[in-house]
């Protein structure tokens, strides 16, 4: 069992070599760039990582072409602001030693936002494929929220992926301003109509559900925030909805 491990970026020079040093489980570190502008790709040639500028395709597309690059035919997905725990390196090579019995496998990924790792509010377990067998699998979603569809058995690896997300609430503005446009341009694409009584009423759900039901209120201060900022963006998301309609 070999495995390639692959990173989408664009001007990720922050978290590149923190993703790049956790993955000692891979044959081969392949990195698909799509036109940074800082020292990423320097930064990740640097490291030893096999480095390919290419055109942005999206997100599953991009991933998906990645994994057509690789020399290896298990692929190892990780976003660059992701990196694997040492627990979850030494799992997957402890998987490399045996005969794995499945085509792709889940792992649980623990965020760490504002300088706290979240338990609660939604964010964790947050399971998601990562490794797979690429003839059995590939990346779908057209705009965001991108996941892997598997035609085969799927199972479980137990150790977690850590996720550095957003260090600023001004840096999680920017990054829901991006992301809320692009959900809204899957809503409009699957012409799903926003009435106005969602537009009013599932924000505040969001927040009920989040806080109280998820148990955000357990994760502090940082859990009231993303309460609140996951209620903005389920606003913002049907207002440029209803705007492109």
């Amino acid at each position: 069992m070999k495995i390639t491990a692959t990173i989408i970026t664009l001007n990720e020079e922050r978290n590149i070599a923190s993703a790049i040093e956790s993955l000692r489980c891979a044959d081969e570190i392949l990195i698909v760039d799509s036109g940074s502008v800082d020292r990423t790709t320097e930064l990740a040639q640097n490291l030893g990582a096999r480095v390919i500028e290419a055109n942005w395709r999206g997100y599953s597309g991009q991933k998906n072409w990645a994994a057509e690059q690789s020399s290896h035919d298990w692929i190892l997905s990780l976003d660059a602001d992701e990196a694997l725990s040492e627990a979850l390196d030494a799992e997957i090579l402890a998987l490399k030693k045996s005969s794995p019995q499945y085509d792709a496998y889940t792992m649980p990924r623990l965020a760490r936002y504002l300088g706290r790792w979240i338990y609660h509010s939604g964010w964790y377990p947050d399971r998601k494929i990562r490794l797979y067998r690429r003839e059995k699998s590939r990346f779908v979603g057209n705009f965001v929220h991108e996941s892997v569809e598997v035609e085969g058995r799927v199972g479980r690896l137990e150790n977690d992926i850590l996720h550095f997300t957003c260090e600023s609430l001004s840096e999680h503005v920017k990054t829901m301003e991006r992301y809320t446009t692009l959900a809204a341009q899957e809503l409009a694409a699957r012409k799903i109509k926003i009435p106005l009584t969602r537009l009013i009423f599932d924000p505040a759900w969001t927040f009920v559900k989040t806080y109280f039901f998820q148990r955000g209120f357990l994760d502090g201060p940082e859990g009231l925030t993303i309460a609140q900022m996951a209620a903005f963006y389920t606003f913002l998301k049907y207002a440029k909805a209803r705007n492109m309609s």
